[in-house]
Formats: C-alpha cells, sequence, structure tokens
C-alpha cells in the first residue's frame, strides 16, 4: 500500500508552495505516496497558477477525513494563516510553520501518517516567531526526545552523514571525537539498513588533508577517527577509512561505497551541492520517524517568479515513501 505522508507546507512566503504545486502536478508522486498537506489549502491554490495540472486542494479537519481522488486532502489544525507577504521574512508566517512542523510530527508519531516530508523554512523565520530551534531537525528532534540525531544530504548514489551540522567550524572541528563518529557509523548503519543495503559499506572521511599523511599533517586520523572506525567494525559494519576527504565522494559516486561519514558540514555538502545540486535531499536520521526535505531554502529572491524547481521536493518524496516501505 502506498505510505501517507505529511507534506507541509513550510514558510508560505517562500518557494515551498510553488515547488509543492509543481511536485504534485506529477502524477508519479501520487504512484509513490498518498499525500496530506498540511498547511493551508488557501495558500496552496494560489500557488496552482504555477502548475495548472496540480489537483484540487480541499481543506479537510483530520488526517483520516474523506477526500476524493483527484483532489489534495490540506488539513491546516488549529493555526490563522496570516495573509501572503510573497519574498518576505515574517514571523507569523514562522509560526504557521512550526505549528504545520508540531502536527505532522504527532500525526506520523501516532501512527496516523508514515512519514514527514518539509518544504523549507528559515531559521530567521521560527526564533523571530519565538522558537528557541535553529530549524525543521532540531525542532524534530525535540518533539521526538531524541537527543542523537543527524542531519544528512542523499542524491542517488551519493549519501553524506555529518557528525555536526550548522556549527562554527572551529567548535564543529573539537566535535571531532570517536565516540561522535561511532554513533554516527551506527545511525548510518541502521538508515542503509532500512534502505534495503544490507550490508551497507560506509566510508569514514579523514579531517585532514591526505587523511593526516600518517600523522604528519595531523593527528585526528590516529587519535579519533581510526579507533572509531575499529570499534564499528568490530560490531560488524561494513566500515573502512579514513579516507582522503578530496577523493573519498568521488569514489562513493562510483560505487565504490553506500555512504560517507563527514567530520564537518561543509565538508560534505560541497561536494553533494557541486554534483547534485537540485537533486539533493536532506534526511534526518537518528529519530523515530521518517522525516525528508529538500535540500534548498525559501529562497525569497525568486519567490512568486514561478521559476523555482521542484526537483528536489520530488526526490525527498520519493525518499520519504521508499524509507516507509522498505522500513515497514
Amino acid at each position: 500500500m502506498r505510505p501517507r505522508l505529511a507534506i507541509t507546507l513550510g514558510d508560505i512566503n517562500g518557494i515551498g508552495p510553488e515547488v509543492l504545486a509543481k511536485a504534485l502536478a506529477n502524477p508519479r508522486m501520487w504512484q509513490l505516496c498518498r499525500p496530506l498537506v498540511i498547511g493551508s489549502a488557501e495558500v496552496l491554490e494560489w500557488a496552482r497558477r504555477f502548475a495548472p495540472a496540480c489537483p484540487e486542494p480541499v481543506a479537510v479537519d483530520s488526517s483520516d477525513a474523506e477526500c476524493p481522488e483527484d483532489r489534495i486532502p490540506v488539513l491546516q489544525g488549529d493555526v490563522t494563516v496570516p495573509a501572503l507577504r510573497v519574498g518576505s521574512l515574517d514571523p507569523e508566517a514562522g509560526r504557521c510553520a512550526a505549528e504545520w512542523l508540531r502536527l505532522a510530527v504527532d500525526l506520523t508519531v501516532s501512527g496516523k501518517t508514515q512519514g514527514i516530508v518539509t518544504c523549507p523554512l528559515t531559521k530567521e523565520g521560527l526564533q523571530k516567531a519565538g522558537y528557541p530551534y535553529a530549524g525543521h531537525t532540531d525542532m524534530i528532534a525535540a518533539l521526538t526526545s531524541s537527543p542523537d540525531y543527524r542531519m544528512c544530504l542523499f542524491a542517488g548514489p551519493m549519501r553524506v552523514v555529518h557528525i555536526t551540522a550548522h556549527l562554527p567550524l572551529a567548535e564543529a572541528l573539537r566535535q571531532v571525537e570517536t565516540d561522535r563518529i561511532v554513533s554516527s557509523v551506527r545511525i548510518a548503519n541502521v538508515a542503509l539498513a532500512r534502505l534495503g543495503f544490507k550490508p551497507g559499506r560506509i566510508a569514514v572521511a579523514g579531517l585532514n588533508p591526505h587523511a593526516g599523511e600518517a600523522g604528519m599533517l595531523g593527528a585526528e586520523e590516529i587519535e579519533r577517527i581510526e579507533p572509531a572506525v575499529r570499534r564499528c567494525r568490530e560490531e560488524g559494519i561494513v566500515c573502512t577509512g579514513p579516507y582522503p576527504p578530496d577523493t573519498v565522494f568521488r569514489r562513493m559516486r562510483e560505487g565504490e561505497f553506500d555512504l560517507v561519514i563527514a567530520m564537518y558540514h561543509d565538508q560534505g555538502h560541497i561536494p553533494m551541492k557541486l554534483i547534485a545540486m537540485d537533486e539533493g535531499v536532506n534526511v534526518t536520521l537518528g529519530i523515530p520517524i521518517v522525516r525528508t526535505s529538500p535540500d534548498h531554502g525559501t529562497a525569497y529572491d525568486i519567490a512568486g517568479k514561478g521559476v523555482a524547481r521542484e526537483d528536489s521536493l520530488c526526490a525527498a518524496i520519493e525518499l520519504a515513501a521508499r524509507m516507509t516501505t522498505v522500513q515497514g
């Protein structure tokens, strides 16, 4: 059976409504899942001007309300939607996005939906609305009581799990510790199993140029990363490294590895966005539910112009459907 996915509308003033309308105009999305949009039917109807083939949205009052097959059920919840200010930061839009996310998490934790796909919001909008989170990922982790979670990027044969996410580089480097690397590998191994990789081949990137060059260019590989790899292998995980970070991502793309553990945010993001800028999917791992999102932000500068691409959102929907199907 096609999984029911809760798809949050995100910040209504960004490109989320547009890319969602374009994605749901694609018949393949309906073959993959049964979408339940968490947001505003009125805003999604406004966005249909950019995707006339998108089915008509219909407001529903519960997740299990009846809705015709050729319509999009939209659950607004107990949220007052502000007037559109397309392309502008509005704390009230941030509040809506946060409350829609909260509703989607509640539905998925309770089993009424099988996974979440989130359209983008802004960290600034979230915090100006009074929510103490750096973004979707931190808020979902808090709502699901998940202290050890990871932000990841997936795109075709490219899969990256970062041991840290949004930290200043100096602080991120201090977080390169054996226990954190081991935990990241374990989380990645579970994710690969969900996707049907048994076993999954995990490569661990080094931190320093040439993976430290036997200690001449840094000792972190010898003192912290190699012990983590050994521990994971002792647990039966197919894990190797550390590898020079300037070549390991190419080796993954060519099929040698199924996933790479990156030591900090940009080490993983730069190769992913260079190769798959429009197809990348942000995945949250280490939480008890499936959550994916497009790998881009609200893009206020192009919001309302009809030029936003839906490729990343389509990829996020496809990956979420796959993860829920294999998991189930």
